[in-house]
């Protein structure tokens, strides 16, 4: 991984296509929520297909918990379709098969050079695309589990959402004086709350 992505860097705002075929950029799809980047090898590697399984129980809590999550391959848009699908994933997939982020990071896999895949990451994200965590993954068990992810998203709310205690006096006060901006979703419009990415 490149030497300046770390915890507290900004993560490129990287544009590709979708498993549809939409240009879509990360800061799009992140909107103003914390936001799981899943770096993957493809659909060809058993280990991500079933690292997306096992994503999926976790996706249904982000929703209700208003995160995000975006997939990332080496595939192109059709296998990336193909990918999303299988996994019964619905979340956004996204395809790089140029490996521009591959190639942007350094983190191409060079013990494939038959795939040429990147070397599998998770990267939680706090709004703005800020880099709370990377794992690399290229072995299996390096990839977080389920439960770390929890515990990661948990600190970005703790640290991102001014509301997380909501028992402060202060923030009582804010709320009762009907100085509402600092609770979430207040002020957000109603679309970006509730839409999908």
């Amino acid at each position: 991984m490149r030497a300046d992505i770390v915890p507290g860097a900004v993560f490129p705002d990287y544009e590709l296509s979708d498993h549809t075929g939409k240009r879509r950029k990360l800061s799009e799809l992140q909107g103003v929520y914390p936001t799981v980047v899943v770096l993957s090898r493809g659909s060809y590697c058993p280990k991500d297909r079933r690292q997306a399984e096992g994503l999926l129980q976790l996706h249904r809590e982000m929703t209700v918990g208003y995160c995000r999550m975006v997939t990332i391959s080496t595939d192109a848009i059709a296998e990336t379709h193909e990918y999303r699908s299988g996994v019964g994933a619905q979340w956004p997939f996204l395809a790089d098969p140029r490996r521009i982020i591959q190639k942007d990071l350094d983190i191409a896999e060079y013990t494939d050079p038959i795939h040429n895949p990147m070397i599998p990451h998770v990267i939680v994200l706090e709004p703005k695309l800020i880099v709370h965590k990377i794992y690399n993954g290229y072995w299996f068990f390096g990839r977080p589990t389920v439960e770390e992810l929890r515990l990661d998203l948990r600190a970005v709310f703790m640290k991102a959402f001014a509301d997380w205690d909501i028992t402060k006096p202060a923030l009582r006060d804010a709320w009762n004086g009907g100085r509402k901006d600092d609770f979430f979703p207040c002020g957000q419009i109603l679309a970006e709350t509730l839409g999908e990415a």
